[in-house]
């Protein structure tokens, strides 16, 4: 399997939330930063967070690009905080090695339903 099937597949098991499946698609020396906090995971970690994650509603992967082991895609995530469903977005990047997700590089960001004050045109 090439990563951008990889990344469709990972898409499905998380969404479908088959948590079960997630290790079997690691590599043994996985490894997960999120940019956007500076957190590292390995892949009992990673598997938990998303496992145990409070809310998590549904990913979609919107779009993937890649070729041979390396991929990246763009994901739209819900999740209910405080009782409220959220909207985030997702780039994810990964690198395979002998068919398994060895890294993974992720940027989260949530998306307003305003453009931030002062950045409409007048």
């Amino acid at each position: 399997m090439d990563a951008p099937a990889m990344m469709r597949r990972l898409a499905a098991v998380i969404d479908a939330r088959r948590w079960d499946e997630l290790p079997a698609l690691l590599h043994r020396d996985f490894t997960c930063h999120y940019v956007h906090t500076g957190e590292s995971f390995d892949g009992g970690s990673w598997v938990r967070l998303n496992a145990e994650y409070p809310g998590f509603d549904h990913l979609r992967l919107e779009d993937c690009i890649g070729e041979g082991d390396r991929a990246a895609g763009r994901s739209h995530v819900t999740g209910y905080v405080d009782g409220a469903l959220q909207h985030f977005e997702v780039a994810t990047f990964l690198t395979l090695d002998g068919g398994l997700i060895a890294s993974m590089t992720e940027l989260w960001t949530d998306v307003a339903n305003e453009p931030p004050a002062g950045t409409r045109p007048a």
